[in-house]
């Protein structure tokens, strides 16, 4: 009987002791990204998260255009207004169109539209499944960071790149 309760304890003790971000996996630790319009005003958060594969993106948006919105992981941690052009291409530096395949950047988001309610919001969760909060070629932290941009409207929409029209950006917080 008193070995079947120290291993009872000791089985209770690995279940509840709560798991911590260390050094050895920056990814347990969230990443929150302040989103600014085309005026430079801060209009919500962006928080990612380790997911496996790839990275949650939970986006709580207000004063955008209601409607479809694109959303990608863009090349360069610079968000400078009023264009974003700063933030440079699809993460991943890959040519190409906005295809979801294979061959699609690390930074594009399959099949997804962010849609921005009538009143200018939008609270949502997508996972970008190409990308990593941890060390790699697939880091958003590589080379300094990258950066969050949302498009005037949906790939599906217009099959060029559509205007940039918020922009955040991605870096590790020291």
């Amino acid at each position: 009987m008193k070995n079947t309760l120290i291993v009872a304890g000791a089985l209770l003790a690995c279940v509840t002791i709560p798991v911590w971000p260390s050094a050895a996996n920056p990814a347990a630790k969230p990443v929150v990204v302040e989103i600014k319009n085309a005026a430079g005003q801060s209009i919500g958060t962006a928080t990612l998260t380790d997911a496996a594969p790839g990275v949650r993106i939970k986006l709580d948006i207000r004063s955008l255009p209601p409607g479809e919105h694109s959303i990608h992981i863009h090349q360069v941690a610079k968000c400078d207004p009023p264009d974003f052009k700063s933030a440079g291409p699809h993460f991943s530096g890959a040519a190409g169109g906005h295809e979801h395949g294979a061959g699609a950047p690390a930074g594009d988001i399959p099949n997804f539209a962010l849609v921005v309610a009538a009143d200018g919001t939008a609270h949502v969760s997508v996972v970008a499944p190409k990308v990593t909060l941890a060390s790699g070629d697939d880091s958003v932290f590589s080379n300094g960071g990258t950066a969050i941009v949302i498009h005037a409207v949906s790939n599906e929409t217009n099959s060029g790149a559509p205007p940039r029209i918020a922009c955040g950006v991605i870096s590790k917080s020291e």
